[in-house]
């Protein structure tokens, strides 16, 4: 079955950096929108980044331009998002999402239908 997991979170002092991987299988991986979302308890899940099957274009929530960059390596089935000069308010478990749209962006989690389990990114003050 379609299948995405997240790996290397953990936690990081303020203004430091972190490199988010997500490894899928089971499915089309170089067929669909993959995207990165965060969620923090009592709060829906926000959109974080997103990439189109041909890794551009790119786009990103404001409260992370120039600071995360999302890529993908369809060859390995492969996805990242760098993460630079994160704050405390970046706390939050981090999930790799996948949607069959192609070339469009969706910045809303329920158009996304392939989910990984998350992964907790914590940064210190």
């Amino acid at each position: 079955q379609a299948r995405l997991v997240e790996s290397g979170g953990g936690l990081v002092q303020t203004g430091g950096s972190l490199r988010l991987s997500c490894a899928g299988s089971g499915f089309t991986f170089n067929r669909h929108v993959l995207a990165w979302f965060r969620q923090t308890p009592g709060k829906a899940r926000e959109f974080v980044a997103g990439v189109t099957w041909t890794d551009a274009p790119k786009r990103y929530a404001d409260f992370v331009k120039g600071r995360f960059n999302i890529s993908r390596d369809n060859a390995k089935q492969m996805a990242f998002l760098q993460m630079h000069m994160l704050k405390a308010e970046d706390t939050a478990v981090y999930y790799c999402a996948a949607t069959t749209m192609l070339d469009y962006i969706d910045d809303y989690y329920g158009n996304y239908a392939i989910w990984g389990q998350g992964i907790q990114v914590t940064v210190s003050a």
